[in-house]
């Protein structure tokens, strides 16, 4: 099995991709997603919460599939709209395509998620002067709680695919983004809020979730709130969307180092990639950002200020990581546009090496400083008494 990184700079996967959907690159496998399990939608949990779908995500560590449940989410602000993640056949490999909030909602290779992601665009709900109104046709909400409502029946087109989750290829969607979603795909975005990467971290750690363990029925499929993988929030899901068989050899090659690199264990420091297997390339190649345990200091209004600071910080390190990775994608479509050679090709990929490193120095420091704010005070010793 061949786990391949990917980098812009592949004329030909410009050719075969949106340039909007380009910009969102990731990581690649050799074998394809399972099917879209078949799971209910759990009730929404208050006013303002958005549905994001479940999807498959892949971990380098296991060789394996896994799968991450959908779930109710706040938005990072108003006026945004979730653009799930997606994967897409290109020239041999499946790919995967990171998700976004924007104004609009961006091409998310034609997947039919339910619940208001059909394939084309999102019908669940929409904005309004700063307030969030749900379309009960589609969402699970008690109208006793939220007022916000309306109801618009949506033909689901989509049907004719199935439960397939990827884009192209064999078997896949066969679905072309319009304008509009390569001009979303184009703006700014905004990445995936903090309770969502906990809920790719808590769900990749549990060995249930994986496609070779579960056979593409996970036993949560979807929660009210992320990270709740336990009591009445937590939906099991009712069938697998289309029987899984992977390939007997997936873990007989090694990886090449992606973003996906093995974790750092909870009460030790988040270096990002000091346990990968080579330097990342490009901010998309480091892995997802883990948040420590809580603290318990004693000390209970000191503790929560010091959650709301790491909270702040991973968001922060987040939006740098995609900042520097938007800066990059450019340079790769310039490079691609003027035919570059291969010496200024490496160079770029040298340069663009040496500022991953430099973000993930700086970021991992700034995890340093943090926990050793947090650390309690060193008390001094107690004198002996006098004689």
């Amino acid at each position: 099995m061949i786990v391949r990184v990917r980098t812009a700079l592949l004329g030909l996967a410009v050719l075969l991709m949106s340039s909007g959907a380009f910009a969102q690159l990731r990581i690649s496998v050799s074998f394809g997603p399972p099917a879209l399990p078949v799971y209910e939608q759990p009730l929404c949990p208050g006013d303002g919460y958005i549905w994001t779908p479940g999807y498959w995500a892949w971990d380098d560590v296991d060789q394996d599939y896994y799968w991450v449940p959908g779930t109710w989410v706040l938005p990072p602000e108003p006026d945004l709209l979730w653009t799930p993640p997606y994967w897409g056949w290109d020239n041999g490999a499946f790919v995967f395509y990171n998700g976004y909030w924007a104004p609009q909602v961006g091409f998310y290779g034609g997947i039919d998620y339910g619940y208001g992601y059909y394939g084309d665009g999102f019908d669940g709900g929409r904005w309004d002067h700063g307030h969030y109104y749900y379309n009960r046709a589609v969402n699970n909400v008690n109208v006793t709680e939220i007022h916000n409502v309306y109801n618009t029946t949506v033909v689901n087109n989509a049907g004719r695919t199935g439960r397939v989750s990827y884009w192209g290829g064999n078997g896949g969607v066969q679905a072309r983004p319009t304008a509009q979603q390569e001009a979303v795909a184009r703006e700014r975005h905004t990445p995936p809020a903090a309770p969502q990467v906990q809920q790719v971290q808590a769900a990749r750690t549990n060995p249930e979730f994986r496609a070779a363990t579960n056979h593409g029925k996970p036993p949560v499929a979807a929660t009210a709130r992320p990270t709740e993988f336990k009591g009445q929030g937590a939906v099991t899901a009712r069938e697998a969307g289309a029987p899984y068989h992977p390939p007997a050899n997936r873990n007989g090659n090694q990886p090449v180092g992606n973003r996906n690199a093995p974790q750092p264990a909870a009460n030790q420091p988040n270096t990002h990639t000091e346990n990968a297997r080579q330097p990342a390339t490009h901010p998309n190649q480091l892995p997802p950002m883990q948040r420590p345990p809580a603290p318990n200091t004693g000390n209970a209004k000191r503790d929560q200020k010091y959650q709301q600071q790491q909270q702040k910080m991973m968001q922060q390190q987040e939006q740098q990581r995609q900042k520097l990775q938007q800066k990059q994608d450019r340079e790769h479509q310039q490079m691609a546009r003027q035919n570059a050679n291969a010496a200024r090709q490496q160079q770029m990929e040298q340069r663009h090496q040496q500022q991953t490193h430099q973000l993930q120095q700086k970021q991992v420091q700034q995890e340093q400083r943090m926990q050793q704010r947090q650390a309690p005070p060193n008390r001094p010793e107690a004198k002996p008494p006098k004689k």
